[in-house]
């Protein structure tokens, strides 16, 4: 089947389409016959499990799946349409920047986004997935929106907004770094076998 030109993305989008796609690559590689202990289990206390991990990335899309979607429906409403390239601000590049793996910097996660404990593994990988998939359509949904001048308040404080195209890099961004943290649980040499 054809594509049309409706189906082009433009490229910024493109590089977050195929970031996704890698994301759920890296992501059934990671869980791909885990036990439930396995999933569950902690280096020591203070740090997160496998489950945690991807439990924090369902919980973070979930406060920000609302917001990035009344973005691209605010940004439509107000005809903020551009085929780009676009230019994103500082603060926004500086965030994306700062949670892309490996680790350099920690940083205690807002209340809003802290993992309960002991997940099942039935339900988090699936959900994780559908979040993957519904960014996939956020992507496709924001083609034609100003990637710019459409903006996205975070769902920890509405005093830091960023825009749309950031938006989407900093989750991504943020995915590849809970998953780079996770592999790390699963490569301690005490991970149980």
């Amino acid at each position: 089947m054809a594509r049309t030109e409706s189906d082009i993305l433009i490229p910024e989008l493109e590089e977050y389409a195929r970031q996704v796609e890698a994301i759920k690559r890296d992501a059934t590689d990671l869980v791909v016959e885990l036990s439930e202990a396995q999933f569950n289990w902690r280096p020591e206390a203070g740090r997160w499990s496998i489950a945690e991990c991807l439990t924090h990335l369902n919980v973070t899309a979930r406060q920000y799946f609302p917001l990035i979607r009344a973005a691209i429906e605010q940004a439509r409403a107000r005809h903020l349409l551009s085929a780009g390239p676009f230019r994103h601000g500082f603060l926004g590049n500086w965030f994306v920047r700062s949670l892309e793996p490996p680790v350099k910097r920690r940083f205690k996660a807002p209340k809003i986004f802290v993992p309960p404990p002991d997940q099942p593994f039935v339900s988090v990988v699936p959900e994780f997935m559908g979040v993957q998939e519904q960014l996939l359509r956020f992507v496709r949904d924001a083609n034609g929106v100003d990637l710019a001048r459409a903006k996205v308040h975070s769902p920890a404080s509405r005093l830091i907004r960023i825009s749309l195209g950031q938006s989407l890099a900093l989750l991504a961004a943020h995915e590849r770094r809970h998953l780079w943290q996770a592999r790390q649980v699963k490569d301690d040499p005490r991970f149980p076998l």
